[in-house]
């Protein structure tokens, strides 16, 4: 089974994922990233190969970020330590301090015992899979063993969060005040950062879930919970709510009635934004096939294009990066705005959401009402072969029920990538006839899908 996910390596903190596990990676990384014309021009120039490392605050993030940084300084790789920062601030510090490449040791919206390491290249941009593969590789071959002046130092990145903190404020269309606005930093790496931030930036702020203690990371705070954001803001009558999970790379919010604004719902906001100033590129907006129907049809009534990508933000900036687009992202909050940032930054969305309120002088809940959304049905069949969704009859009954539907709605069946079940979506413009369609596909796809034995 490969090291690496769809998101970096992760796994259970002193399971799966070792300190010795943690410091073999970060020496094969040295290996392959530390390496190559660009390296050696560097050397060549005098300049030693360095890396930023940060993590998130889960207890295990101490060990294994000490973990990584031994691997890389006993190859040669100066360390910049940046302590706990989220995921989108070490890819922005990385292209800011002109490091090699850059490792945050995070599991993301995962609870605490688990733990995950992410490399990012050269530029802050996500290793694409041969990259990954070739790391991977180099884990059972030679490490560098240099000796002396050789071997890397590991310093305090003593003005990390500032960087960082200049840079989201210098990116803002808008100044935030007079806007009230409640933060759920799930306990994470956001916890410092974003209050500052969005205080720096005129808002009044109220915090959540900014008391990390090690172990609270995403229990029951975060993007994943927003009930504890929903009552917050109805409670002080905010002007909304900005949830973050524990890396900070996603953001979903709520308006002031405490009703939830998904990332569809945020990307139309910013698309139709970045249109009227001009700086949505090509005029269009990349998201996933999981992106609501609603925001398709908005896209379409403000003449922008939207390109479809699988699941996975990795695949929307593969897109971007390809084919030069300034947004793109998906329904779960990582939202990418390319001309700042390299990766979701849950920080960077949230800050513009509340500039375009401020800007506009509209509440979010008239924001987002450039888009309907459209009732969405998910169903996952377990037990069932994903690999032979192309079979007669299930292609029968996914056509049966989009001639249903017809443009009121949409079907998608989705093979899992890491389980052995069929993911069954179908959007309508009610929700009892997407709850009846999706249960009769499940059906179809349970029986004529079933495993041998």
């Amino acid at each position: 089974m490969p090291l690496f996910g769809t998101d970096g390596v992760r796994g259970l903190a002193n399971g799966p994922l070792t300190a010795d596990l943690a410091l073999s990676l970060a020496q094969a990384t040295a290996v392959v990233l530390g390496q190559g014309r660009t390296a050696d021009a560097r050397r060549a120039a005098g300049k030693r190969i360095s890396a930023v490392v940060a993590r998130d605050p889960r207890v295990s993030g101490e060990f294994l970020s000490a973990a990584v940084e031994a691997g890389l300084a006993s190859s040669g790789v100066d360390v910049y330590d940046a302590g706990v920062l989220p995921t989108p601030a070490t890819a922005f510090l990385i292209a800011d301090r002109d490091a090699d490449f850059g490792v945050m040791v995070s599991a993301s919206h995962n609870p605490a015992p688990d733990n995950g390491i992410k490399i990012f290249a050269r530029g802050g941009v996500k290793l694409p899979d041969v990259v990954e593969q070739r790391i991977e590789s180099a884990m059972a071959g030679p490490k560098l063993q240099p000796t002396g002046a050789g071997v890397g130092r590991i310093r305090r990145f003593a003005d990390a969060e500032d960087r960082y903190v200049v840079h989201l404020l210098q990116s803002l269309p808008h100044r935030l005040d007079g806007i009230h606005v409640v933060l759920d930093c799930a306990h994470g790496a956001a916890a410092g950062v974003s209050p500052q931030t969005f205080a720096d930036a005129g808002a009044e702020v109220t915090v959540i879930g900014a008391d990390p203690d090690g172990l609270n990371i995403n229990d029951g705070v975060g993007s994943t919970h927003l009930d504890s954001l929903a009552e917050t803001v109805v409670r002080l009558g905010a002007d909304l709510g900005i949830a973050h999970d524990g890396d900070a790379d996603r953001c979903l919010a709520v308006d002031a009635e405490g009703r939830i604004v998904d990332g569809d719902q945020i990307m139309a906001i910013l698309a139709v934004a970045m249109k009227d100033r001009g700086t949505l590129s090509q005029d269009t907006l990349v998201t996933t096939v999981m992106s609501n129907l609603g925001l398709h049809r908005a896209m379409a009534d403000h003449g922008i294009h939207v390109v479809q990508t699988p699941v996975g933000d990795r695949y929307v900036l593969e897109r971007m990066n390809e084919q030069g687009f300034s947004l793109g992202g998906e329904q779960s909050g990582h939202v990418i705005m390319s001309e700042f940032a390299t990766t979701g930054d849950g920080l960077l969305t949230g800050l513009h959401l509340v500039a375009e309120m401020a800007r506009q002088g509209k509440t979010l809940a008239e924001l987002a009402a450039v888009m309907t959304v459209y009732p969405q049905v998910l169903v996952n069949v377990p037990g069932v072969d994903r690999t032979r969704t192309d079979d007669d009859g299930v292609i029968a009954a996914v056509r049966a029920a989009e001639a249903e539907l017809g443009d009121s709605g949409r079907v998608l069946l989705r093979p899992s990538g890491t389980e052995q079940l069929v993911r069954v979506m179908v959007e309508a413009e009610d929700a009892a006839t997407a709850r009846r369609i999706a249960d009769e596909l499940a059906d179809v796809v349970r029986v004529r899908l079933a495993l041998a034995g």
